[in-house]
């Protein structure tokens, strides 16, 4: 978001992101809202997720929502010569980040140790499912690889009685974003040093650091835990209310005169059942959003509606926040994504504009960094090291 005056946090940092798919590209898609200048490198087939959503304007739904605001060059990496280029962008670069399996890089002869020789400073984040050297560094992972080898599958299936996979990929972005902390503490780092580093950020690591739920299984104290959070259907919509049902049922029988149906008799499945009837009814007889609201705040409770993604800009604190925008779809319209979640009071941040074409800025980057002339980018690409699509520019 702008601010008047003010620049990017992130100004003037160039990186080049090596990384596919989600984990290592979200990380360089925050980078950008930041300020940054982020080229992304791809392969001559291109990043694989180019391929999924709506395809506006040669350029895919899901590959925007985490390469926009970048620039785009593809280079063949194991092209001879191709060494040689992205070593002479690494001279130029402050950060590489890639999420290829560890030995990748060093097989195409671009480790870090190669990186680190020709630029001292460069700060390097490799983000793998399993780490660099331990064990299981060979195995390649995906966000619901993690997710099972973790645990959070099984409880899944233990809360909810299906083994399903999240609906989202947490292991991805949370080491997307672990990474990103990680990498711009090696920044404030190298203005004291002058030296760069190679950060290993497992999605193991990262998905296990942000699980809250985690100590009560390796505690084994699993009786302790906190009641989950129930759906109701009102009048209005369905809701999930954020308390304890005894509590619930407490404010309800207190404040709003519901009778309990229970009778000392009844075992205590029984009794919960008739409790959680009565509650269903209370519930459905909250006939608007403003009935259902009004409840909830008598009873100061946490509540949300239960809704539907494709109606999220009603929502009215993203509509506030201007949390969904239009970026330029490539194709002579606009098409909508999810802005940065930073403000600063003193700085600007935010999306800023649609996910290149594969090699769309090839010419423009091989001349602005590395001085390059239209025949010596020309060679390049008659040797098959540089690669376009037909949507290029």
């Amino acid at each position: 978001m702008a601010v008047a005056g003010a620049g990017y946090p992130l100004e003037g940092l160039k990186v080049l992101d090596f990384s596919r798919v989600l984990a290592g590209p979200f990380a360089g898609r925050m980078l950008s809202d930041l300020g940054a200048e982020v080229v992304k490198v791809e392969p001559p087939e291109g990043d694989s997720s180019r391929l999924w959503g709506r395809m506006t304007g040669g350029v895919s739904g899901y590959f925007n929502m985490v390469n926009a605001g970048k620039r785009s060059i593809a280079i063949d990496l194991r092209a001879p010569g191709a060494q040689e280029l992205v070593l002479a962008l690494v001279r130029k670069a402050d950060v590489l980040v890639e999420n290829f399996r560890p030995d990748v890089m060093p097989r195409l002869g671009i480790g870090y140790e190669t990186l680190a020789a020709a630029n001292p400073k460069l700060i390097m984040l490799s983000i793998s499912g399993f780490g660099r050297d331990g064990p299981e560094s060979q195995r390649p992972a995906y966000a619901p690889i993690v997710h099972a080898e973790l645990g959070l599958i099984d409880r899944t299936a233990r809360m909810k009685g299906v083994q399903l996979d999240l609906p989202l990929s947490v292991a991805d972005t949370n080491a997307g974003l672990h990474g990103l902390v990680a990498l711009l503490s090696a920044v404030i780092m190298r203005g004291r040093t002058g030296l760069g580093q190679h950060i290993d950020m497992a999605m193991m690591d990262a998905t296990l650091m942000c699980d809250d739920q985690l100590h009560f299984e390796i505690e084994d104290a699993e009786a302790t835990r906190n009641l989950p959070p129930d759906m109701w259907e009102t009048g209005a919509g369905p809701i999930l209310v954020s308390v304890d049902f005894r509590w619930l049922w407490k404010l309800l029988t207190s404040g709003f005169g519901v009778l309990d149906p229970s009778t000392p008799e009844m075992e205590i499945d029984t009794k919960i059942a008739a409790r959680r009837a009565a509650v269903s009814a209370f519930m459905g007889r909250l006939a608007t959003w403003d009935d259902v609201e009004a409840a909830m705040a008598k009873m100061n409770l946490a509540w949300g509606r239960i809704r539907a993604g494709k109606a999220l800009r009603e929502q009215p604190t993203l509509a506030h926040r201007q949390s969904i925008v239009d970026v330029d779809d490539r194709a002579g319209g606009t098409r909508p994504i999810v802005q940065s979640p930073y403000r600063f009071s003193q700085a600007a941040s935010g999306v800023r504009g649609g996910a290149p074409h594969k090699g769309e800025h090839t010419d423009e980057i091989l001349r602005g960094w590395l001085g390059l002339s239209e025949k010596e980018i020309g060679a390049l690409a008659a040797h098959g090291v540089l690669a376009r699509d037909g949507a290029a520019g």
